[in-house]
C-alpha cells in the first residue's frame, strides 16, 4: 500500500525528487527548443520523444550499467533571450517505472512562453540548473535540442558555452532537421554549442526520426 500510494502520488521509490548529495552516476539537463518556430506538434515530438527515449530499455539498460545505477533528469524549455525555464525539476531515475513517471511529468509540462532562439541562455540557465543540483553527479551534461541556430542570447552560445566546459559540464546537442535547407545547423551547433570531452552532434532527420536520435544520444551521453 505505502509503495502503491508513492506512485499515486506521482512518484516511485527510483524516480524521486533529488535529495541533497544523492550520489548519481550522471547529472542531465534536457534542454528542448519552445522558441517561436516550434509549433504545438513540434514541442510535442520533442517532448513525447524525451518521455519515449527515457523509458525506452536501451535506454533504461545503459541508466544501470552504471556503477551507482542512477540518473537524475531534469527538463527545460529554451527560447526568449533570458527566458528559458525549468519545467520538471532534477528527478533520479533507476528503472522503468522511474522513467515513465519522469517522462508523464514532461508531456503534462505546461508550455512555456518563449520566442527567438537564445541558446546560449538556455546554456547559462542550465548551467545554473546544474550548480544548484543537489545530487552529488559523477558526471553533468546538458543537452540541447532545436531547429535553429543561435539568435538573439543575451550571453552568446559560445561564450556560454566555454564558461559550461571550464566547469567540467559537457554539452552535447540535437539538431531537428525539418527541411533540407536546415542542414547546416548541425555544423552550427558543432560550431557554437557543444564542449567538453568526447562532445557531440546528433542529428534527427524530421519528426519521426527525432525519438531514434534521442535513444542514440542518451545512451551515449549516459554509458
Amino acid at each position: 500500500m505505502r509503495r502503491r500510494a508513492l506512485v499515486a502520488g506521482g512518484l516511485s521509490l527510483l524516480a524521486t525528487p533529488a535529495r541533497a548529495r544523492e550520489p548519481v552516476d550522471v547529472a542531465l539537463v534536457l534542454a528542448a527548443d519552445a522558441s517561436g518556430s516550434i509549433d504545438e506538434d513540434e514541442l510535442r515530438l520533442q517532448k513525447e520523444g524525451i518521455a519515449k527515449a527515457v523509458a525506452d530499455g536501451r535506454v533504461l539498460e545503459a541508466i544501470r550499467s552504471q556503477p551507482l545505477g542512477r540518473t537524475a533528469f531534469a527538463y527545460v524549455e529554451w527560447g526568449s533571450p533570458g527566458g528559458a525555464a525549468t519545467m520538471v525539476p532534477w528527478t533520479v531515475v533507476g528503472d522503468g517505472e522511474g522513467a515513465e513517471i519522469f517522462g508523464s511529468a514532461v508531456v503534462r509540462a505546461p508550455r512555456s512562453v518563449q520566442s527567438w532562439n537564445a541558446v546560449g541562455d538556455a546554456i547559462v540557465h542550465s548551467v545554473a540548473l546544474l550548480d544548484a543540483c543537489p545530487c552529488e553527479a559523477t558526471r553533468r551534461i546538458i543537452d540541447v535540442s532545436g531547429d535553429g541556430p543561435d539568435r538573439r542570447s543575451v550571453t552568446p552560445a559560445p561564450e556560454a558555452r566555454d564558461a559550461a566546459v571550464a566547469k567540467g559540464i559537457i554539452i552535447n546537442a540535437l539538431a531537428i532537421i525539418l527541411r533540407p535547407a536546415m542542414r547546416s545547423l548541425a555544423d552550427s551547433y558543432a560550431r557554437e554549442v557543444i564542449g567538453g570531452p568526447g562532445a557531440f552532434v546528433e542529428t534527427a532527420e524530421g519528426r519521426t526520426e527525432f525519438v531514434n536520435a534521442l535513444r542514440r544520444k542518451l545512451i551515449r551521453e549516459i554509458a
